[in-house]
């Protein structure tokens, strides 16, 4: 029943069927009964699950409201023009800066906030100067990428979920990987600003010759732009495919309303704060947090209407993920209290070679890119993850070891080529780059960043290898 379980489970959200929410709370159920356990018992499976992932949905409901409070007021602005400015007329610039704006904007761990920011805000200097637009594409998708691996981000909280392991237990031993999963990206973003110059035939003065982005010799600029999708089960903010790109520096009268220039300096460093004390682990980070929205709404936003409206402007992304990871407990408490997931642990030992055990978290971590064409987060997370785990501990693996070598590139450094994500089709159509040339652009180089952020990982001893 366990298995079967499962691969319902993963049928439905990979070929679109449902929602997550029904998959991962109704499957279980209706599994459960057919097993024998009755409603009361099913009933108590489920309070048992919810209860493990309240701590991390808190989290998760909280973090996104706070950097969206953050980017009303406007903190982010100062930024974003710095790096746009800083970009300039040169190709090696400009991809540099490409890729720090992304990891910016990608500091509330929301796929299409980044790209929308980016995207259009870069776009038009890569046209000016005939740079190819997949070079874009890629420098978005590995600043987007690397930076998915925060605490608040999708695959960090649903491997928090699965485990019952805090997020920010998590993350913080993975903070090494996760500076040179930066600097990689800087790093190749400088050279594919070089391959750009070379291929314009730009001279030491940097100056672009009068070209389209049809002449681009990669087609980076003639592609199709697609803007829609499946989203796979993706509950997360980050399917916004519908909403309008324009300049980001650019504000609407709304928007410049909510800005609070005077007090950008307390709002940095109230983000410092939290940043620090959750590196720090000063508390449960739902607790940070919390505290860190209600101090912002009250400086920023004071008075009852202001506040709701706030509020109410960022629960719709916050809701759409905290609905799914509450029903993911309800899944895990169900298989977890039944039995099902030490029976299926118990028959995959069995079968996988005594030797392999050990190394899971390796062989996990270094297939964790291209598993992300195949299994979105909400199906290898919830789906496949829990067997893993259980199968780990077979062998001495603990669960932990599973989850941060998961994060090292399942559906993190691999979300960005990953057509399982709704986000992902936001990325291509507002760079206007095929599909199938943006993955195979692409591809190669988050796998290179998914495995220096793994080698680091086991240099740093944050994930054992082989576990006695």
């Amino acid at each position: 029943m366990g298995y079967a379980t499962i691969i319902i489970i993963l049928a439905l959200l990979l070929t679109n069927r449902v929602t997550a929410v029904v998959a991962l709370a109704g499957v279980p159920v209706v599994t459960a009964l057919l097993a024998g356990f009755s409603i009361g018992e099913v009933g108590e499976f489920i309070g048992a699950g919810l209860g493990s992932v309240v701590g991390v949905t808190t989290m998760f409901v909280f973090a996104i409201v706070y950097f969206g409070l953050m980017r009303d007021a406007g903190l982010f602005d100062p930024i974003i023009g710095r790096i746009v400015g800083w970009a300039g007329n040169a190709p090696v610039t400009i991809a540099v800066a490409t890729t720090a704006l992304a990891c910016v904007a990608h500091l509330d761990g929301a796929g299409a906030t980044t790209f929308l920011i980016t995207i259009p805000a870069m776009l038009p200097l890569y046209d000016r100067l005939g740079m190819s637009r997949l070079t874009l594409s890629v420098c978005v998708g590995m600043g987007a990428g690397v930076m998915n691996i925060m605490p608040w981000g999708g695959p960090t909280a649903r491997a928090a979920t699965t485990t019952g392991i805090d997020a920010n237990d998590l993350w913080v031993p993975l903070i090494p990987s996760q500076l040179v999963g930066i600097v990689g990206a800087l790093a190749i973003a400088w050279y594919l600003g070089r391959r750009e110059h070379r291929r314009l035939g730009l001279g030491a003065d940097m100056t672009a010759p009068n070209q389209t982005p049809a002449m681009s010799l990669t087609g980076g600029g003639s592609g199709t732009a697609v803007t829609s999708g499946p989203a796979a089960g993706d509950a997360s903010s980050d399917d916004q495919r519908g909403v309008e790109p324009r300049d980001p520096l650019e504000l609407s009268d709304e928007e410049q309303e909510l800005r609070r220039p005077r007090l950008f300096w307390f709002n940095a460093a109230l983000t410092v704060l939290v940043l620090a004390a959750l590196i720090a682990g000063f508390a449960p980070p739902e607790m940070i947090f919390l505290v860190g929205v209600v101090v912002a709404l009250v400086v920023n936003y004071p008075g009852l209407r202001r506040q709701t409206t706030r509020i109410e402007a960022h629960a719709t992304g916050a809701m759409l993920m905290a609905t799914t990871l509450l029903a993911a407990g309800a899944f895990l408490g169900i298989l977890g209290e039944s039995g099902m997931i030490d029976a299926m642990a118990s028959s995959a030992a069995g079968v996988v070679p005594s030797a392999v055990g050990p190394a899971l978290p390796l062989i996990i971590g270094v297939l964790g890119v291209p598993l992300s064409l195949l299994f979105g987060p909400d199906a290898y997370y919830f789906g496949v993850m829990p067997v893993l785990t259980a199968l780990g501990e077979q062998y001495g693996v603990p669960a932990e070891a599973i989850a941060q070598a998961s994060m090292m590139g399942q559906e993190t450094v691999g979300f960005p080529i990953s057509p399982l994500t709704g986000s992902f089709y936001l990325l291509v159509g507002l760079a206007g780059v095929d599909i199938g040339r943006h993955i195979r652009a692409l591809f190669g180089w988050a796998w290179l960043l998914s495995l220096l952020m793994l080698a680091t990982a086991f240099i740093t001893t944050a994930i054992p290898v082989w576990v006695s």
